[in-house]
């Protein structure tokens, strides 16, 4: 068995490389960069090195973007991985059912940490509001999640599980603020959601 054979690789780096080059401006940014260094050890069969080198510009380019939440959506488990997770097809919970949110956070900033490693530090405050946005509960801080890697992450994700029970029958806005700690910049997102009693 041979892994020598990186055509796909070079390939997919050279669509890649074509698409930066078609939409990039004059002046060059991580992810051209990147694609010109993938592109570069894809030709040498290094297709390890081609990755990482995608890799590592998509995470520096994710840094200079304003922190953002691309998908947040209530599940019926705990996620078992990024973007594994199995959707609640309706937001709508029996009494006493918990509220499981699956949430994904990009733009977030890194900073150097022990062990010649990085890392990352957020919070997520919570709102809860009725249908006519009077708040009923708010807490700073209810999550609070630090990721420690040997390199700036890309695929950042949590779940925030929320337990209601007390609340009666009706419409809900939940109400997440997610605050990056080094960045000391936040961004919210709302859930909308229905409680009926139990059949």
């Amino acid at each position: 068995m041979t892994l020598k054979d990186t055509g796909p690789s070079r390939h997919f780096a050279a669509v890649l490389l074509g698409c930066f080059l078609t939409a990039a401006p004059a002046t060059s940014g991580p992810l051209l960069d990147a694609a010109i260094e993938a592109e570069k050890l894809a030709a040498q069969n290094d297709a390890r090195g081609a990755f990482e080198a995608i890799r590592s510009g998509l995470a520096a380019f994710s840094q200079s973007l304003p922190l953002t939440v691309p998908r947040a959506i209530f599940v019926t488990e705990v996620p078992k991985a990024y973007r594994a997770y199995a959707a609640k097809a309706e937001p709508v919970f029996t009494v006493g059912e918990k509220l499981i949110t699956y949430v994904e956070v990009t733009g977030l900033k890194w900073q150097p940490a022990a062990d010649n490693q990085r890392q990352s530090h957020f919070t997520v405050d919570l709102e809860l509001t009725d249908d006519e946005g009077k708040t009923l509960a708010l807490q700073k801080e209810f999550g609070n999640f630090t990721f420690t890697a040997h390199s700036d992450a890309v695929e950042v994700y949590t779940h925030l599980t929320l337990d209601v029970a007390g609340a009666k029958p009706g419409g809900y806005v939940l109400r997440y603020t997610v605050n990056d700690v080094i960045a000391e910049r936040s961004t919210p997102f709302e859930l909308p959601f229905t409680l009926k009693e139990k059949s």
